[in-house]
């Protein structure tokens, strides 16, 4: 048995088991899903809502890190927008490297994150360049033949035992479905832990989906909630609010420059080009670290 050594971090309570590669770069031969669920388990483990590995890049040249994320079931997934920000806050503040911005590879493909920092010359907030977001079914993946679309472009009727939810997707380099409710208070009573699973797995998303329902105050701001594909209900999902947003532009209920809300606080997402990329700005918060032990 050997000890690996991990930090806790999140950006709105979107939580996340970090692991510095670099220190540690035996870890890269563990059973890295078998260890995300372990160390996720909010009962029996440290608990988060996933893992990430902070790896060296593959390309040197074009890339300053790595990040390799796993979904508290296990699952890899493509992309996370609060986990990145989380892993520019962990590289600067431990000196793993001083590019700012920083350039950090993902499955998404290689993304800059500026970095503002306190008074500490920590980091206090991130601006990530999420890059231009994917609408094409095709691509994301979504199989419109099982869906019904309506009378507006981009919109499918997704039914769902009793219901049919009116929703636009996107990909953020993950797949992201968004329904907009006419009211705020329609998010409160918007029962997500039994609606969150089935939509999640529904026949018509071949890899799985994340569920977001999104509710417009104004054309500048926005409150939702999100259930996670292998993750479940969380406070926060960084590339959920860029799909809310590009999905309430292109519904015409939103700007192209929104703050939006989620349980855990606020982003602020900008699409300054329907063409172009799209920006998120939030918080990165290091918790505490800890050891775990591993099994040989």
């Amino acid at each position: 048995m050997r000890i690996m050594r991990f930090t806790k971090m999140h950006g709105l309570g979107n939580d996340f088991v970090c692991i510095d590669a670099f220190e540690q770069a035996d870890v890269l031969g563990a059973d890295l899903p078998r260890l995300a669920t372990a160390l996720c388990d909010r009962r029996a483990g440290v608990g988060g809502d996933g893992l990430i590995v902070i790896c060296p890049p593959t390309d040197s040249h074009r890339a300053d890190v790595r990040m390799w994320m796993l979904n508290s079931d296990g699952s890899e997934a493509e992309m996370c927008g609060n986990g990145v920000r989380c892993v520019a806050k962990y590289v600067l503040d431990h000196g793993l490297r001083t590019a700012n911005p920083l350039r950090v590879e993902t499955r998404r493909g290689i993304l800059a994150i500026r970095c503002m920092l306190d008074a500490h010359h920590m980091v206090a907030q991130a601006t990530v360049d999420m890059g231009e977001p994917i609408l094409d079914p095709d691509r994301i993946p979504v199989d419109r033949a099982k869906l019904r679309p309506t009378d507006h472009p981009g919109e499918y009727v997704v039914t769902d035992g009793g219901n049919a939810w009116i929703a636009r997707f996107v990909s953020m380099g993950n797949p992201h479905m968004v329904v907009f409710l006419d009211t705020p208070t329609e998010l409160t009573w918007l029962g997500l832990q039994t609606i969150g699973p089935r939509l999640e797995h529904h026949r018509a998303f071949p890899n799985r989906m994340n569920v977001h329902f999104a509710s417009a105050a104004s054309r500048s701001e926005v409150s939702m909630r999100s259930w996670e594909r292998g993750a479940g209900l969380t406070l926060a999902c960084g590339t959920g609010a860029c799909a809310v947003v590009v999905a309430g532009v292109l519904g015409g209920r939103l700007d192209p420059e929104a703050v939006v809300h989620l349980p855990g606080g606020d982003l602020h997402i900008v699409w300054a080009s329907p063409k172009g990329p799209i920006t998120m700005t939030g918080p990165a918060v290091e918790v505490f670290t800890g050891d775990w032990p591993i099994d040989d």
